[in-house]
């Protein structure tokens, strides 16, 4: 994705009757826009944390099957090496818990932009029926296909946060290394976030005006 969106260089739509529904929405698209930028770097932190702890639990292993064959008098120094392991291990996933609850606090935002959706789509029905407007606030979307999208891109993020926690209680306690590397792998690739996410959010932002062809 591009650079964040600008609030303060939106492109003005022609439209001049601009009025706050169609500012919400076109607000709403840009922190859409934002949220998701900010969720790939916290992703991407997350996959680097991740990645250290599982190499510390690997060369753990590595240090505790070289002890079995050491001698007593080297075992001191490596219960030292065990031990700078240990508090490292607590650090990185001290570090991967607050990544994972910087982004439980963008999807909750998520839902919040869903909810901003809901009551435009409500408030139009209300004032022109289940048909909505005649003509859309923008260029060709009605106003339910806002929300419909909302909706769509929340549930993908929620079910990613759902895989996302599972991983962080899960992987400091894996002992097997497949399956490290299968948890690597889900933080990493993200299976539950469809590329047409990023189809969706730029579509929006034409839309709205953030985008020009």
């Amino acid at each position: 994705m591009e650079a964040p969106c600008s609030r303060s260089g939106f492109v003005t739509p022609r439209r001049k009757d601009f009025n706050n529904s169609a500012r919400k929405i076109k607000d709403s698209a840009a922190d859409w826009h934002n949220s998701m930028l900010k969720w790939e770097t916290f992703n991407d932190a997350g996959f680097s944390v991740a990645n250290k702890i599982v190499n510390i639990k690997i060369s753990t292993r590595r240090e505790s099957e070289v002890e079995a064959f050491e001698e007593d008098e080297s075992s001191s120094s490596l219960e030292k090496t065990k031990l700078q392991y240990n508090k490292e291990l607590e650090e990185d996933c001290t570090e991967l818990l607050n990544i994972f609850d910087k982004m439980t606090k963008l999807v909750l935002k998520m839902e919040k932009l869903c909810a901003t959706m809901k009551g435009i789509l409500d408030l139009h029905t209300h004032q022109y029926g289940e048909t909505g407007r005649e003509m859309p606030l923008f260029h060709t979307w009605p106003t339910k296909y806002f929300y419909e999208v909302s909706i769509q891109l929340t549930e993908m993020y929620k079910q990613e946060l759902q895989l996302k926690h599972v991983i962080v209680q899960e992987i400091a306690h894996t002992s097997n290394s497949d399956l490290m590397k299968v948890e690597l792998s889900a933080w990493l690739y993200q299976p539950y976030i469809e590329e047409k996410a990023r189809l969706l959010i730029e579509s929006m932002l034409l839309e709205t005006g953030h985008r020009t062809l």
